[in-house]
């Protein structure tokens, strides 16, 4: 289920990211053409904040998000897990956390229209953020109960 949830939230980064650069591009174009296009600023700034938070999640499954791994480079066996627990019972407490204040903000910011299009709403870009918060909470939980079953077999492996 985890790979399954990790390629779905992949995808979507990458649609989102191609997005982006699509606009940026349409939004160059049509500036040296001396066309105003208004609504391309608003459509890629809120699709790199999509492809940003998708990203971030994946990367914190992949263990390849910001670190520092110094110590966890010096330690093996159960002192190895027993930080790798640590670094994740932090990292789902803060997932729980932006899913809890990213439900907050959704709700808050849902009926907000853009600036240019009208018609889409801001819940659309802030619902990214308990889509986050929710599978990096989903993610840590996977690692810990991980790190776990490693501690149970005698320490995590270098």
């Amino acid at each position: 289920m985890i790979k399954i949830l990790e390629k779905i939230q992949l995808t979507i980064g990458v649609i989102s990211l191609s997005i982006f650069f699509i606009t940026i591009i349409f939004q160059i174009a049509t500036r040296h053409l001396g066309i105003p296009v208004i609504w391309t600023e608003e459509v890629a700034n809120y699709s790199f904040i999509w492809s940003v938070f998708m990203g971030a999640a994946v990367m914190l499954n992949r263990r390849e998000h910001f670190s520092f791994d110094f110590l966890l480079q010096k330690l093996k066996g159960v002192s190895r897990s027993t930080l790798l627990i640590v670094i994740d019972t932090i990292v789902f407490l803060f997932a729980v956390a932006l899913f809890y204040y990213g439900i907050e903000a959704v709700q808050n910011f849902w009926t907000y229209n853009w600036t240019s299009l009208p018609a889409m709403k801001m819940g659309y870009v802030w619902i990214s953020v308990p889509i986050t918060g929710a599978t990096m909470a989903i993610y840590s939980l996977n690692h810990l109960i991980g790190s776990f079953k490693e501690i149970k077999r005698g320490g995590a492996k270098a």
